[in-house]
């Protein structure tokens, strides 16, 4: 039964009748040449005739260059290298700013008017040069990078070059278990494994999306990479004559970054035939054309939906974790500060990981930012060993400007090659922080995935480092 013509349909309806014959005889002529005209455009461009050369066309041009099975991956590689380098290089000057701005500014006046209060000792130091000087941390070290790779980031995505790198892996990832689009998450991981996960929500599978979630962590985040560069300037760029220190210590921390791959790789096969078993899903990706990036919405897009997004999440976890540092250092139980009783418990486990006690009380009050764990380990050293006239005093985190200072303080604190090398290790396998689990937690809705997620990589770092360190003291013993 046909439904009543409402009012306004039979307004339309009449306005049609009336228009139709206004409009000119050849609308159907001038339709249809429209139509072929589209067509034959379409033909020009997608067809190819044997009797005549292809027309010129940018867009596959770039495609069989960057989509090459030959230079697809060496295109891939360089230009990721060149955005890291961009971030590490670039971020150094403005990280330098904001913590001469917080930490050598801001943070003496807060203690002088700290100072001037009425407020009891214990809670000036808790809140200055605990929870305020974590916080100014975190924000010194993670804001820079952050606001210089995401930008970089999403241009890439905006001018057309991420769905080739997701096209480029989808065979690797596809043999793992995986999706393909798996690499663009891992990617998005390397400036911050909370974003990374974030990312995950392009990919349709739950089951694939939960494997990209938790093999994140493998991507070294921002907040690691200054440790990894630290300590192979330090202790790798050493070792070769000083001209070629920094290539020595850039090949060390590529190498770190591309175990943190192959580890993806491993992880994501042993998932997709255990806990998560299953089918790989199809993979239907629709090549974009290329255009130019829209550069103000992107910077406007990065800002606003990641870099201050993820920032304000590392920052409510990095209160907290200033304030469990100084109180760990301040609290003394029969002589000696928390922080030394854990210490001095660990040591023993992380001695025979090819770490040390240090190392791992750092690891977990710093579980908020992995940003804090170096000043937390120089405070950690400098508060065991008693060093004089270096650094603030207990619970105040703190760095030194020369690296020969703080190799210095390290070897006071037992470290040798091997605790460098596994330190390296550990910080990339190691579990992700809080920031990422609570991410996580967001992302899946499941205590027993975010538990998965911490637990794996833990164990995983575990393991590593007790292989290399019993390795490498088995090879010292037989030469």
């Amino acid at each position: 039964m046909n439904e009543p013509i409402q009012p306004g349909a039979e307004q339309v309806l009449a306005q049609a009748r009336d228009l139709r014959w206004k409009i000119s005889g050849n609308l159907h002529e001038r339709l249809l040449e429209g139509i072929y005209t589209e067509a034959s455009r379409l033909a020009e461009r997608a067809v190819s005739r044997p009797d005549s050369p292809p027309r010129f066309d940018l867009d596959r041009t770039i495609d069989r260059l960057v989509t090459s099975r030959i230079w697809g991956f060496p295109i891939m590689l360089l230009l990721f290298t060149l955005i890291f380098w961009i971030t590490i290089s670039g971020a150094n000057i403005p990280s330098g700013w904001i913590a001469h701005l917080l930490l050598d500014k801001l943070h003496p006046l807060l203690k002088n008017l700290a100072a001037n209060s009425i407020l009891p000792v214990w809670i000036q130091g808790l809140l200055v040069d605990g929870m305020y000087l974590s916080t100014a941390w975190v924000v010194s070290v993670m804001l820079p990078p952050m606001a210089i790779f995401f930008p970089l980031f999403t241009l890439l995505e905006d001018f057309g070059y991420l769905p080739r790198v997701a096209f480029n892996l989808d065979r690797v990832f596809k043999r793992t278990g995986a999706h393909g689009r798996q690499a663009l998450s891992m990617m998005m991981g390397f400036g911050c494994n909370a974003a990374g996960v974030i990312a995950t929500r392009i990919i349709d599978s739950p089951r694939e999306r939960l494997i990209a979630i938790i093999t994140n962590n493998f991507a070294l985040c921002n907040g690691r990479w200054p440790t990894q560069i630290l300590l192979a300037t330090l202790f790798v760029g050493a070792l070769v004559p000083a001209e070629l220190a920094g290539l020595i210590s850039a090949l060390t921390v590529v190498g770190v970054a591309l175990l943190g791959v192959l580890l993806t790789f491993l992880v994501n096969w042993f998932l997709s035939r255990t806990w998560l078993k299953g089918e790989v899903s199809t993979f239907s990706l629709e090549l974009p054309p290329y255009r130019p990036p829209r550069i103000l919405q992107t910077i406007y897009t990065s800002v606003i939906d990641r870099t201050i997004f993820v920032l304000w999440r590392a920052v409510v976890f990095a209160l907290p974790a200033g304030a469990v540092i100084w109180l760990a250092a301040n609290i003394d139980i029969g002589g000696l500060s928390v922080a030394e009783h854990l210490i001095d418990i660990l040591n023993p486990i992380g001695l025979f990981l090819g770490l040390n006690g240090v190392i791992l009380v750092a690891y977990i009050v710093a579980i908020p930012a992995n940003e804090i764990v170096i000043p937390t380990i120089l405070m950690l050293t400098v508060l065991l060993t008693g060093i004089n006239s270096v650094g603030s005093g207990a619970g105040v985190m703190f760095e030194l400007e020369s690296n020969q200072a703080t190799l210095g303080v390290l070897q006071a604190g037992g470290w040798t090659l091997l605790t460098a090398v596994n330190m390296m290790l550990f910080s990339l396998i190691h579990n992700p922080c809080s920031t990422t689990l609570f991410t996580i937690f967001k992302e899946t809705g499941s205590k027993k995935w975010t538990i998965l997620s911490a637990a794996l990589p833990l164990a995983m770092g575990f393991i590593v480092t007790f292989l290399v360190a019993h390795l490498w003291r088995l090879i010292a013993a037989i030469t």
